[in-house]
């Protein structure tokens, strides 16, 4: 079975505090041992030399200079040093042994090294001996090692509490770090079984606090997704139940023999299922797009050419409406590789929105022009325009914004912006809206520029 990763993050802080401890611990008994020891031997050292010079200074030489270091004679273990000196070694100003407790033998020669590690002794500023003191096992006096015990002991007692107060401090904060964590965990179980309002508290500035934040945005734009899907859903019905009911209501009632089969009636079905094909041709589009398999075929074109050709197509539908339809385009402009067939469309999909919301007496321009090293295509009309707040949705199936733009009855499908900024995004490029109240509604395409 898999531990938490509070479990694991318990036993990490634990593991560090166990470890930390024991080498702090090993670490203080190693040195408190040495410091004690090196303590001794400097206070033996310093007794030893002070017995050495007044030998000297009582006696004129270093003869039977061991009879005060023998058990029982003056000197061992009386108000001198106290206690039994430390192996060491007494030599002459020239190197030579005079006596030793350890290695070394009276007449021996001692070593370079050992006679650098020695400490001369002095009388009137003048070398009469030197003392080495020779390293040897730690064997103390009872006294000495009971409190090296209770240091070690004292020792042992800190690294135990040490490794409780990890513990402690591990569980803490593995309880504090993965707190989020759980809330993050209870909220997605919640979201997976459907509850889409899932929000989680922002407790910290850190990764933890980021993840929350996207969290966050992450429900709530699933949430405003699932929403729109239903939304569109219920459009998307009502959308197919005009015209099927239109087609359905006509054909039962030449049928039935209500209305005569004239060409007049048999008109009216044709229509309602050209306008469900087209109905059903933009879903697909839509479709396509959202999959990411919109057929895309650029061509190298000049943008003149193809807004000129789009304007050509709509100077008809302009002037029936009693609309001034204006092109102005900038020269020189650079080409655009696009699909000539789909970006026909776009533009198209935009002059419909715009010729369907603009007055009579009313204008419309399309236009071209370079900004900031790329190509802007644009369509401005003169209709009522849409409030700021609502620009950003225009570009949403079947969004509505108020009666001045609520689509007529005159064939359009409310996808025709939604599919010209999927068509857009496709070739790389990017549609927005600008638009004041009164002032008209202008959408812009932006693409990037070939040469």
């Amino acid at each position: 079975m898999l531990r938490s990763i509070s479990t694991k993050l318990i036993l990490a802080f634990l593991s560090i505090g166990i470890v930390s401890v024991a080498i702090i611990f090993i670490t203080a008994r190693w040195s408190a041992r040495q410091e004690f020891i090196d303590y001794i031997a400097d206070e033996n050292q310093t007794s030893v030399i002070t017995q050495l010079t007044e030998y000297y200074l009582v006696n004129g030489s270093w003869v039977q200079v061991d009879t005060i270091f023998v058990q029982g004679q003056p000197g061992y273990g009386d108000g001198y040093g106290h206690r039994p000196p430390l192996p060491f070694a007494l030599a002459d100003p020239t190197g030579s042994v005079v006596f030793a407790s350890g290695k070394y033998k009276p007449g021996d020669k001692l070593s370079k090294s050992d006679l650098q590690s020695g400490t001369p002794i002095k009388e009137d500023g003048k070398v009469i001996g030197i003392y080495v003191p020779l390293r040897t096992p730690f064997q103390g006096r009872p006294r000495e090692i009971e409190f090296i015990e209770r240091i070690n002991l004292t020792l042992l007692y800190g690294a135990l509490i040490g490794a409780l107060l990890a513990l402690f401090l591990g569980i803490l904060i593995s309880r504090t770090l993965t707190r989020p964590i759980r809330e993050l965990t209870r909220a997605t179980h919640a979201i997976s079984e459907g509850d889409l309002s899932q929000q989680v508290q922002v407790r910290t500035n850190d990764e933890l606090g980021e993840l929350a934040q996207a969290f966050n945005k992450m429900s709530a734009e699933l949430s405003r997704s699932v929403n729109a899907r239903k939304q569109m859903t219920a459009d998307i019905a009502h959308e197919l139940r005009t015209p099927l009911s239109l087609i359905l209501g006509h054909a039962e009632a030449v049928h039935d023999g209500v209305l005569p089969p004239t060409r007049e009636n048999f008109e009216i079905i044709r229509e309602e299922a050209a306008r469900l094909e087209h109905l059903v041709n933009d879903l697909r589009t839509l479709s396509l797009a959202d999959a990411g398999e919109l057929t895309i075929n650029p061509q190298v074109i000049e943008p003149e050419r193809l807004v000129n050709e789009v304007a050509s197509l709509y100077q008809y539908e302009a002037r029936k409406k009693n609309i001034t339809l204006n092109v102005d385009v900038v020269s020189h402009l650079p080409t655009i590789e696009v699909d000539p067939g789909r970006m026909t469309q776009v533009l198209t999909n935009i002059l419909d929105n715009a010729t369907r919301h603009t007055p009579a007496g009313g204008q419309i321009t399309l236009s071209a022009k370079l900004t900031d090293n790329k190509v802007e295509l644009a369509v401005h009309d003169s209709g009522p325009g849409v409030p700021p707040e609502m620009l950003d949705r225009i570009f949403e199936r079947f969004y509505r914004t108020d009666s001045s733009r609520q689509r007529e009855g005159d064939g359009g499908s409310g996808l025709g912006l939604a599919i010209a900024k999927s068509i857009v995004l496709a070739h790389g490029g990017q549609l927005s809206a600008e638009s004041e109240p009164g002032q008209g509604l202008k959408i812009i395409i932006t693409l990037p520029g070939k040469s």
